[in-house]
């Protein structure tokens, strides 16, 4: 018994399996390590739905936080861009460092939209590789979320089987909410819109939605006067049916031209707690379509 004891004592001592530390830079990244990963990881998240992705300050918080990550995900296709690489930098972690195992981009695992024929500053806040956007369709999550939890497994190997298993589970689930959306969304198809930011062409190319009209006049500057005008003459002949933004953009563009064109205006979470209701990745497609439909 005494034996027995010393034992049960000596392995209560031992380190827990150490979890696999993942650094997401924006919440949808975050939300599914979560789902694949469950108890076998830690997640960070660098930012909230309600901060604009393309504008984060490396913060020294950031650069700790990095610092001891095994794996870090991001969105690519420069959306990190103003930030990102100095957290790397800084951080003097060589795990995830750019071309590492322990750097993930999601944005290469799905096909890319709105690629622009030339680069030019003069055209605002472009990106070379394509919209970077790509959570806002519920499809990519599948591809994105298929290769991640292969990652996972190549970094952690020893939970390889739970990697497996939690991601066949998520992704069972994911398909028959995707064909519960896909049935719910199609009085929406065809309907014209407008936007804030172009941060929805993935959705939109899900759910069959014109974009007709966007408040920027250039992807990522502030909207002017001349131009809400011009939305606003614009909108008399294509006749949207509501003004669509973000969570965490500026309330003021939309609300002059819902005022103007008498619009209504839909704010959708765009991410992960973006809204109250948008809790996980399910919930924030169960939400977005729940406002997007509830516009008659």
């Amino acid at each position: 018994m005494k034996r027995l004891i010393l034992v049960l004592l000596a392995l209560a001592a031992m380190p827990a399996a150490a979890a696999l530390k993942v650094f997401a830079t924006v919440p949808e990244w975050g939300a599914l390590a979560q789902e694949i990963g469950g108890d076998q990881v830690q997640v960070f998240t660098a930012t909230t739905a309600l901060q604009d992705p393309h504008r984060i300050e490396a913060r020294p918080s950031l650069i700790a936080r990095a610092r001891s990550a095994d794996l870090l995900i991001a969105t690519g296709a420069d959306l990190e861009v103003g930030w990102l690489p100095a957290i790397q930098r800084e951080s003097g972690n060589s795990r995830i460092q750019s071309g590492q195992g322990g750097y993930f981009e999601a944005a290469r695992y799905v096909a890319m939209q709105d690629i622009p024929a030339r680069l030019d500053r003069a055209d605002g806040d472009v990106h070379a590789a394509g919209n970077p956007h790509i959570q806002t369709d519920p499809r990519n999550i599948l591809k994105v979320g298929a290769a991640l939890a292969q990652r996972m497994k190549e970094l952690d190997p020893a939970q390889a089987a739970a990697y497996d298993s939690r991601w066949r589970a998520f992704s069972e689930r994911w398909r028959a909410s995707l064909a519960r959306w896909e049935k719910a969304a199609a009085p929406l198809r065809g309907v014209a819109v407008v936007t804030q930011h172009k941060a929805w062409v993935y959705l939109f190319d899900w759910l069959g939605m014109r974009e007709v009209a966007t408040l920027e006049a250039k992807p990522g500057l502030e909207s002017t006067l001349a131009h809400l005008s011009q939305v606003r003459e614009q909108a008399a002949v294509s006749r949207p049916r509501m003004v669509i933004r973000a969570a965490y953009n500026s309330a003021r563009p939309a609300e002059w031209l819902s005022a103007e064109a008498k619009l209504p205006i839909v704010v959708l979470p765009f991410t992960v707690g973006g809204t109250p209701q948008a809790k996980d990745l399910t919930s924030l497609f169960d939400d977005t379509l729940a406002r997007l439909l509830a516009v008659k």
